[in-house]
């Protein structure tokens, strides 16, 4: 059989724990076995960390795969995976590691199996270097289920830097086929909503500051728009440890959705935290694209399973991006072009990505 194993590189291009979550993904979901080297290459602190090996552990379950070199640090491992299966399966990191990142990995599997899934998923729901759980229901879900399939994710805790603890429970049934999707009109933003949150041992003025500041530096650039940020203080029995942060969603008119989040942290003045969110909506605005750079890289494994050709028009493409599509070509029979858009304004830097997906369809259905 080991003549047989994809080789996958994970030391090149954006050199992190994507390549794994979508290489894995997609070995679950082809039946391919896998190696993949090199992992984390690119990082201050290579190989597996919590996170990563918690997301190999759950793919390992969903489908009673067989995982080598699954420790903390290890920079291989081989994977053989059987069939997928639904029911309920448990995925904790044990730290502060994001259960978004645990989504993206189980999420295109769960899909394919053979019956509903309940995944529960514990870690960090608010983490930085990942999106934070406000944006996977309020951004993410909506988006995604344009492939015609829908999910249900709710927030049981939340769960902060440095000890995590949160929890969400994602439950969804599988389909039989993804159906492509079609996002290239922008439209004209209609609305602006968010929520500026605060939980432990934080005033509720924190989250207040943060939302304030964030409308004036949107006010600067949208003027006649209502931008209502909401400003709450998490029960105390929905949250483990002390964190604060925000979320600003941008809705159009043809029903996309662009956000720009920040995180608050010790020292880091709660003014400051609400413009770094102002100003990464905004920049996603600029570029005239109908996703923002956090939705870019998470649609690919989709298009690339769904049946169809999909299109989606970015921004600059990311790092991460460009890393998913190599490897859903890789694994995929999809194949992707990415061309500069034509766009009425020359300086408006957007993109193309246009999907010949695989058109998986369920085994097991």
């Amino acid at each position: 059989m080991d003549g047989d194993r994809v080789e996958i590189d994970g030391g090149i291009m954006e050199g992190g724990g994507q390549i794994l979550r979508v290489s894995t993904a997609l070995s679950c979901l082809l039946g391919l076995p896998l190696r993949v080297r090199r992992i984390r290459a690119g990082r201050s602190q290579p190989g597996l960390r919590p996170q990563h090996l918690s997301g190999l552990e759950i793919i390992r379950d969903l489908c009673d795969g067989k995982l080598n070199g699954g420790e903390i640090g290890s920079t291989e491992i081989t994977f053989t995976p059987g069939k997928i299966k639904g029911g309920t399966h448990i995925a904790d990191t044990k730290t502060a590691g994001s259960v978004c990142l645990l989504m993206q990995v189980a999420m295109p599997c769960v899909l394919f199996a053979a019956s509903p899934s309940e995944l529960h998923l514990k870690g960090g729901t608010n983490a930085e270097m990942a999106p934070q759980i406000d944006y996977t229901v309020m951004v993410f879900k909506p988006i995604v289920e344009k492939f015609n399939f829908t999910f249900n994710c709710d927030i049981k805790r939340r769960g902060y830097y440095p000890q995590g603890g949160g929890e969400v429970v994602v439950q969804m049934s599988p389909v039989k086929e993804l159906s492509p999707i079609n996002l290239t009109e922008r439209g004209t933003v209609t609305k602006i909503y968010g929520r500026a949150f605060v939980a432990g041992a934080l005033p509720i003025k924190l989250a207040k500051d943060m939302s304030a500041a964030a409308v004036r530096c949107i006010r600067r650039e949208i003027r006649d728009l209502y931008i209502n940020i909401q400003s709450v203080r998490e029960p105390d029995d929905q949250a483990v440890g002390t964190g604060s942060g925000i979320i600003i969603v941008a809705e159009t008119s043809t029903g996309c959705l662009l956000a720009g989040s920040s995180l608050g942290k010790r020292g880091k003045n709660s003014d400051k935290v609400g413009i770094e969110a102002a100003e990464k909506l905004l920049q996603n605005l600029k570029h005239g694209g109908t996703v923002d750079d956090s939705l870019q890289d998470q649609l690919i494994i989709f298009m690339a399973l769904a049946k169809g050709v999909s299109r989606v028009k970015s921004g600059p493409i990311t790092l991460h991006t460009q890393t998913a599509i190599h490897f859903a070509e890789q694994l995929t029979k999809a194949k992707f072009t990415v061309t500069k858009s034509e766009e009425e304004d020359p300086s408006n830097d957007t993109y193309i990505i246009e999907c010949q997906g695989m058109g998986m369809i369920n085994p097991n259905l």
